[in-house]
Parts: C-alpha cells; structure tokens; sequence
C-alpha cells in the first residue's frame, strides 16, 4: 500500500507541475473497504436531469463555464483526483509509427489497446495512455476518442461527434466512483469516461457512441501480418517516464483508490478483472476468474450469441514497476461468433470450444487467438467482428450499474 500511495503522490505532484502550478490537492488514503452507498439525493426530473444537485465541486467555478444548473448526478459523488483541469494532459496532435518502430520499446506482453474502425488497426500503447488517459483522433476526417481510466483498468473508445458537431476532451481533474470524470473542450461538459455519459453541462443525460476496443498483448499486434499497423508514437509533446507504472501494486489492493459509491458485492473481489460486453440495451460481465477456467465462453446478449475468448500471456498493467514486467492476468475480448461474406452478404454461423491447447471452430478445425482472428487451419486470416467489450474491475462494473 505505502509503493502504492507514493507512485500516486509522484504522479499527481508531477501532473500539476506539467500545468504550471506547484500545489494539488491532498489524495486521500484508500479505505480498508469500499465506502458504503452515498445517501440518496434529489429525485432525478425530466430527462433525468436533478433539480438541486448540491453544492458546485470545489475549485470547478473559476476552471470551468460549464452550465452547472444542468446536472443527473448530486455533486456529493464527485471527489477531486488531485491535478486540476488538464493536469493529466490529453495528447491532442497524436502521431502514429509502424509496428516495427514501435518493437523497440514495447515489450511482447505488454498490454496495448487495439482499435479496428473503418478499415484502420491502430494501437495506443497503455505505457503512454497511463500517463494522458485521453487521446483525441482522427481517423478519415473522423474524431475518435480513445480513453484509459488506471483506477478501474477501463479503456475506451468513442466517436467524439454530437449532433454534428466534432469534441475534443480533456481531464477535468474529478473522479466519480474512482473514475475519470471528463470534459469536452466545445461545451465544457462533464463526461462519465466508464459509461460515456453526460453529466453536468449542456449535454447532460446524453451519451457518445462507443467503439470497439481491446486489451490485448502486443505479441498479438506483431502476429497479424493481414493487417497495416499503426502504432501511437511516444513522440507526444510531454515528457513523461514511458514505460514506467506510477499505479505500482494497484490492482493488488483490497480497495479503489478514492472510491465512494455503491457497496461492491461481494461475489467476486473488489478488484477482479470483468469484461463488460454490451449488445443493444443489454450489458453483460464475464468474471476473469470463469474466463481463465473456461477458456472460451458462450452466451446470449441482447438476442445475439457471443464468444468470449480468454488467453494467457499480458502483463497486468497496474502491478509492477514497469508495465512490460507485471504479473500475468491474461486477456479476453467478446466477438459475434459469425463470419459475413461482404460479397454475397452470407452469414456463417461458427461454434468454438477449447481443446485442451488452442481454441478452435468446431466447423472446420481452424485455431483462433484472443484477437479473434484464425492463426491456423481452413479459416486462417479471417477476423471475428466485435460486440463493444469494456475491461473493468469488478467495483467499477457494479457502480456504474446503479
């Protein structure tokens, strides 16, 4: 806990140096146990908007312009996270290089986020998100807003456009449940990263589009020679120790960092990894704990069949003192176990089971990694599409379903 707490106290200390003032806000100690439900607030009205949220969050007045008035949360939830507004920097100009570039410096087990979006395969490496936790993209003429929240592991992706009009997002310095609350820089809204949800502003109640994202190690980047990488440069426009995890021993502790919401249940512990799979309406979590046993799950969301896949070999992000050399926690990733003709628009409907040693379609005998792509067999190169899947802990998956 002590490793803990000082990586934190560097972290936060060096964010608000970055912005240019020398004093943050004290962190609070981690609790023994999560904190019990807040007491409940004002009944939400129409469009779930509160009608007296409670005193504005302390310091918010003189960094934001942000309609204050416009809220579907109490302000009592939201805790300050230590930096001010922008102390953690978003990378708003991001640069990409080639998987081969970027073998350099990223080790096969680290853990990288993978985006797949109209044709593109591009990897932001969790070393650099860790210390912006934002970054703003464009991909064809498109914003794309790629997200890493440390504090519950979730990390996700947007299309960053309301009606019509493209965001931008930066950290508003204020965690809600131990998630980052965000802000976009048009209206000045404050955003759920977690649910991508409007909170407090203009768009309160409203929510962004979610992409889908992955978790996965970076030997399973190099090992897709079908696909053209590009990979985000550490070339950011920040100075910051790449590589090294200011989170040291995090998703070892009983408890959340700053954490006070909804009483975790206690079917799983506070920190065990769950992948949140969402199809329309309905969202379902898959404990890491029933992955890693399983190896290949199924089940129905939203009137649709899924596969979860789950693999050994990423390091946990979150543990030791360099990603690259965290304890093995593995990887999972949910796909629609059909593939789809383009040309003839036929569907083929795939079963998979685990075999002992790989996992395999029972069709045609082909092997499938956790990318969701055949590695080897009849369907080798193919790729499974992706329902929207959200690593998380299993304190944060539960608070957000309240």
């Amino acid at each position: 806990m002590r490793i803990l707490m000082v990586s934190l106290t560097i972290l936060l200390v060096s964010a608000a140096m970055a912005c240019g003032t020398g004093t943050t806000e004290k962190a609070e100690q981690p609790a023994d146990r999560p904190a019990s439900r807040p007491a409940a607030g004002p009944a939400a009205g129409p469009g779930g908007l509160i009608e007296n949220p409670g005193p504005i969050p302390s310091g918010a007045l003189g960094e934001f312009s942000t309609d204050f008035t416009r809220s579907t949360i109490t302000f009592e939830t939201i805790l300050s996270g230590g930096p001010p507004k922008d102390g953690i920097p978003s990378i708003d100009s991001p640069t990409f290089i080639s998987r081969e570039a970027a073998d350099q410096w990223i080790r096969p087990q680290e853990a990288v986020l993978v985006l797949r979006y109209e044709g593109r395969v591009r990897v932001y490496p969790l070393q650099i998100l860790m210390w912006h936790e934002i970054v703003n993209d464009v991909i064809d003429g498109a914003s794309v807003i790629v997200t890493y929240c440390p504090l519950c592991n979730t990390g996700v992706a947007f299309k960053g456009e309301i009606d019509g009009q493209s965001l931008d997002f930066g950290t508003t310095g204020r965690l809600r449940y131990s998630n980052l609350i965000m802000y976009d820089r048009q209206s000045e809204t404050w955003w759920q990263q977690a649910s991508g949800r409007g909170l407090i502003g203009e768009y309160a109640g409203r929510s962004l589009p979610m992409l889908p994202i992955s978790i996965l190690p970076w030997n399973e980047v190099l090992e897709d020679e079908n696909s053209t990488v590009e990979v985000l440069s550490k070339e950011t426009g920040q100075s910051r120790p790449y590589g090294n995890n200011p989170y040291q021993g995090y998703d070892t502790n009983s408890s959340a960092f700053l954490y006070a919401g909804p009483e975790t249940p206690d079917e799983y512990e506070t920190m065990e990894r769950v992948l949140a799979v969402q199809v329309e309406d309905d969202e379902r979590a898959f404990p890491f704990e029933q992955l890693e046993s399983e190896k290949v799950t199924e089940a129905s969301i939203g009137g649709r069949r899924v596969v979860v896949f789950w693999q050994p070999g990423t390091a946990s992000a979150l543990d030791a003192g360099r990603l690259a050399e965290g304890r093995d926690v593995g990887s999972a990733q949910a796909y629609y176990p059909v593939l789809e003709d383009r040309e003839s628009g036929g569907v083929t409907p795939l079963t998979f089971k685990w075999d002992g040693e790989s996992i395999r379609d029972e069709e045609t005998g082909s092997r499938w990694s956790v990318s969701g792509r055949a590695i080897d067999g009849p369907l080798v190169g193919a790729q499974l599409e992706s329902p929207v899947s959200i690593n998380h802990f299993w304190f944060s998956w539960n608070a957000f379903q309240k």
